[in-house]
């Protein structure tokens, strides 16, 4: 398992990082002082501007069930989800000298994201280079994991816990990533307590494509990209301008909501339909949970929000018209395979996609309980429950 060195961490180095450094080293000493007279403060947090994944019903769990604990939210105070951590408990101003302050405070770090922190890059070079404050960090996860996924191998974490929310996915990470017994933890995601309680809209059908790290995130070799000249883009746009599909939508009477991930959500507004079955959704305005609440079919290619609709014993159709790229490009395979499984069916053409589509609403297909348990042994609301037993369970063993 190759390891991330310091120079490899340089290469990802920007302007703002130094800034990081500077408000690091400010508020340092003061954290060190409150750091002996505040004990067990828990500080969490997703990406910068949300409020609406793992991170975010742990927090709500805590605040409604240990108002004693003593925990903040990490969230940019401008974004659209901080009044509902706001009205819930302590907020921090994600990225300011006052989250460095907390965050060397505190005495467990909880994130949804593995870059939910101050400053992703020092905060590494602190973690992982100088291997500081590795008992500190829980990693809640923004989704099960599927893929081969060296970022996250120990050696490139040192996090104390890991939490899975599937059994063949803690039977993966627990033989390949390298954890130390224990730190891998089968307790199930905070947000699937809030999956079992949804009111389904039968017409209702949510397109969910993932992200292209080689299209999504900036870099040198990416510069000069048209977005529109993508096959990304012609498989999607194709798709939701087809005329097969809009006869399918007229015939079984459904709507369709389009809702890339959150990476492509700044492509938005590349796309275009004239269809008035189908709207296009931004992040701000839509919610994912809500939306896989909502809808009784998801086409999606690989990202692994088909677990949550799975949770809810839902039908999944795998839309993958670039798998080769994909798997050279970013991930690796891991153990689920999208060809074959209880969960879903799969297409790689846009043609197969009605196709199947059709079949699929036609004969009501769904998976079975069974086929669910393979992957959920226990589907309940107790699973922030379980996560804050584990912390605190961590906690007691230190100070023994």
């Amino acid at each position: 398992m190759a390891q991330y060195t310091f120079k490899k961490a340089l290469n990802f180095l920007k302007p703002k990082d130094i800034w990081n450094v500077a408000a690091c080293a400010i508020v340092f000493p003061f954290a060190m002082i409150a750091k002996i007279f505040i004990h067990n403060f828990w500080l969490i947090c997703e990406e910068e501007n949300e409020a609406r994944d793992n991170g975010y019903w742990f927090f709500r769990w805590i605040r409604e069930n240990h108002p004693e604990q003593k925990v903040a939210y990490a969230i940019n105070k401008k974004s659209p989800d901080y009044r509902k951590v706001c009205d819930l408990g302590r907020v921090i101003s994600y990225g300011t000298l006052e989250h460095w302050f907390w965050y060397l405070v505190a005495d467990k770090n909880i994130s949804a994201h593995k870059g939910g922190k101050p400053n992703a890059a020092v905060c590494y070079f602190f973690e992982v280079v100088l291997k500081l404050r590795k008992n500190n960090r829980v990693f809640l996860q923004h989704g099960i994991i599927v893929n081969m996924l060296e970022w996250i191998f120990y050696q490139n974490t040192n996090m104390r816990l890991l939490v899975t929310g599937a059994k063949p996915e803690y039977d993966f990470i627990s033989a390949k990533f390298g954890y130390p017994e224990g730190y891998v933890r089968l307790l199930g995601l905070p947000r699937f307590d809030n999956l079992l309680n949804s009111t389904v809209e039968e017409d209702l059908i949510l397109v969910m494509p993932s992200w292209r790290e080689w299209i999504g995130r900036p870099s040198h070799d990416n510069r000069d990209l048209i977005f529109t000249q993508t096959e990304y883009f012609r498989a999607w746009n194709g798709l939701l301008n087809s005329r097969e599909l809009a006869d399918l939508l007229e015939k079984y009477q459904k709507r369709l909501i389009f809702f890339p991930h959150h990476n492509m959500q700044k492509y938005l507004s590349s796309f275009s339909v004239e269809n008035d079955r189908i709207k296009l959704a931004g992040w701000k305005e839509y919610d994912v949970q809500d939306l896989l609440k909502r809808a009784s079919f998801l086409i999606t290619d690989y990202s692994s929000v088909f677990f949550d609709f799975s949770y809810m014993g839902k039908p999944v159709l795998f839309y993958q018209f670039d798998e080769a790229e994909f798997r050279e490009k970013q991930y690796q395979e891991g153990y689920f395979n999208y060809h074959d499984n209880p969960l879903g069916r799969w297409a790689d053409t846009q043609q197969k996609v009605v196709w199947l589509l059709e079949d699929m609403l036609k004969n009501n297909y769904r998976p079975t309980p069974e086929q669910i348990e393979q992957y959920f042994p226990v589907r309940d609301t107790n699973n922030s429950k379980r996560c804050y037993d584990a912390i605190t369970d961590i906690q007691k063993s230190k100070r023994r």
